[in-house]
This record gives structure tokens, C-alpha cells and sequence, in this order.
């Protein structure tokens, strides 16, 4: 895949999807249009009124969150079921800090858990629990706001145990477990997962060879199993449109979080533009529940084949982007 083909299919998207939203995200999220740039300033007054940003709006609480941080709540139909899937679906979007509140009070939210002032009941069933925790609220924010001072300690806590378990070039348990009791004095055999995803915000400080040791363990890993999947990304399906899509895009996307990730996704990539249709864009087809989660698209109205083909060209739009910017290199220019 070279950069212009994944602008022939992002401009394709612009011209396809009037709405104001989608045209935005395609301008600042997949074309790298500056924030300040005219087109977006242009944009920008209707994306923030319309009816995705007002449904996370009229949805927020007033302690800056949409619910549990991440445990729903099953006796209560809400649309936007937890503040993690409120934050993402910002992020998911392109809101920043500069767009109304929303995220400076999602902001507030979750710096208050680590203040000791949580706005919530904080879930703990095991001595992993607060730790994991934390590097999930710290993952937040600093997807909202780069190198927050408040996420040092949990960042430099991550940083010390990945150096320790990754050090010699591929993974060790051992190392790992070490490291952890010492962090967080716990004493389990089960680990807290890596949190790769909040150490690839500050990549720059990972010594060399340390994201690529993660990339062939973690990523490896994925790839080989898959997730919630009986098949791999090396076994692709014949048909595209499938009522699971949604689970392999999961397994793609954690692999893609790494630099290096066309080591287990070229295929997976060579096959998903050869699923592009004559006008460019992806159509899922039909599908079960909700296929995209709960903040994954681009419409409150999701039961039209318009709106299938936003939200599935979207969702591929946004993973190619990233594996360009991951496996950056003379071919892909």
C-alpha cells in the first residue's frame, strides 16, 4: 500500500459522506489537515453541533464521566454505557481539549481517581486490580492530553517493569513477575497484562529493541491465536462481510499499535484493500446488534446502508492510517 492509494480511498469517503463529522475526521484524522487550517475552521462549528457530539453532551454527568469507568451496568439501557467508551468515542471522533468540554471534564473525571477522590466506587476483587487500574485511567489521559505530569509515576512504573521483562530482546516471564512484585508488592503468579498501549505514548523513551521484543511477543501472540475468533490473520476469510468483523478489526488493531506491524499484517492489509468496492469504500453488509461497540461510528442512526458503509470504510480508514504511520518506509511513499 502506498500513501497516495490510501488518499484515493480517504478522499473517496469525503466525497461519498457529506456530513460534516465524517468530512472533518477525514481532513484532521486521516489526511493530517492542521487544526488551524481553513477547511477545518470551516467545518469545524457544525461538526461540534451535531448529533454525535450532542448525544456525548446531553449524556455526560456532571462529574465528567457517562457512567462506571469501565463495568456496565446491565440494569440500565444507556446509550453510552461507560466512561471509557464516552472517552474513546470523543477520541474515536477527533475532539480535543480545544472542542467544547467534553474532554476537559472527562479529564477532571478521571484525575480525580488518581487524586483519591474517585467520583465512583472503585471495583477491586484481587491485589492486580488497582495497578491495572491505573495505567487504564493513565491511558486515557494521555490519549487526551500528551505527557500529563500526573502519569509519571504510573508511566515510569510501566517503563521500569517492560525494560526488565523485554530487556534481553524477547520476553521473560521471570523478569516480568520480578519486577511487578517489586513495583507493586503483590505477590500473584498472574501477572498484570502489559500495558504496551500506554508505553507507545512515550515510545521515544522505549530503549532500542524493546517495542520490537513486544511486537513479536505481544503481537505475535495475537496474531497466531486472534481474539474472540476462531481463525487467524493468517486465515482470512473468502467473504468480507461477515456479522464478526467487528472482533477481527480488534485482533488487527492491537497488533497495529506497534511499529513493525506489517511483520504479521501485510496479508491482512493486501486483503482488505482487495475488499474495497468499484467506489472505493467498504460495505460490511448486514450485521447483528451493533457491530462497531458503542462509539465506533459516525451517525445516531445505524440502520442504513449509508451509514454501514461510513462507519465500515471509517473503521478500515483509520487502521490502514496507522499502519502507514507504523511501517513507514520508501514503499509505502
Amino acid at each position: 500500500m502506498t500513501k497516495s492509494e490510501f488518499e484515493k480511498h480517504a478522499k473517496a469517503l469525503y466525497e461519498f459522506c457529506e456530513y460534516p463529522a465524517v468530512r472533518y475526521n477525514i481532513l484532521y484524522a486521516l489526511l493530517d489537515v492542521p487544526y488551524e487550517d481553513a477547511r477545518l475552521t470551516e467545518l469545524r462549528k457544525e461538526f461540534l453541533k451535531s448529533d454525535i457530539v450532542e448525544e456525548l453532551y446531553a449524556c455526560q454527568k456532571a462529574n465528567g464521566g457517562w457512567g462506571p469507568l469501565r463495568n456496565k451496568d446491565y440494569s440500565v439501557k444507556a446509550k453510552i454505557p461507560t466512561s471509557g467508551v464516552g472517552i474513546e468515542r470523543c477520541l474515536y471522533l477527533g475532539l480535543t481539549l480545544e472542542d467544547r468540554d467534553l474532554l476537559f471534564m472527562a479529564r477532571e473525571y478521571l484525575l480525580s481517581f488518581l487524586e483519591g477522590n474517585p467520583p465512583e466506587p472503585v471495583f477491586e476483587t484481587n491485589e492486580r486490580a488497582v495497578p491495572w487500574q491505573n495505567a487504564i485511567i493513565c491511558n486515557y489521559m494521555e490519549a487526551i492530553q500528551s505527557y500529563t505530569p500526573e502519569c509519571d509515576d504510573i508511566y515510569n512504573q510501566w517503563h521500569y517493569i517492560a525494560h526488565r521483562a523485554y530487556g534481553p530482546g524477547e520476553y521473560s516471564y521471570e523478569a516480568d513477575a520480578a519486577a511487578q512484585h517489586e513495583v507493586f508488592l503483590t505477590r500473584e503468579k498472574r501477572l498484570v497484562p502489559m500495558q504496551s498501549e500506554l508505553l507507545l505514548k512515550r515510545r521515544e523513551r522505549l530503549a532500542p529493541g524493546i517495542e520490537d521484543a513486544m511486537l513479536r511477543h505481544l503481537g505475535g501472540h495475537a496474531n497466531e491465536h486472534g481474539w474472540f475468533w476462531d481463525k487467524t490473520p493468517g486465515k482470512l476469510p473468502e467473504e468480507f462481510k461477515h456479522k464478526q468483523m467487528r472482533r477481527w478489526m480488534h485482533t488487527f488493531n492491537y497488533i497495529n499499535q506497534f511499529k513493525g506491524s506489517a511483520l504479521y499484517l501485510e496479508n491482512a492489509v493486501e486483503w482488505l484493500l482487495e475488499q474495497a468496492g468499484a467506489d472505493g469504500l467498504w460495505d460490511w453488509g448486514p450485521q447483528t446488534n451493533d457491530p462497531w461497540g458503542y462509539f465506533g461510528y459516525f451517525s445516531c442512526n445505524r440502520h442504513y446502508q449509508h451509514n454501514r458503509v461510513v462507519d465500515g470504510s471509517m473503521e478500515i480508514l483509520k487502521f490502514l492510517k496507522k499502519y502507514l504511520d507504523n511501517n513507514c518506509d520508501s514503499s509505502l511513499h
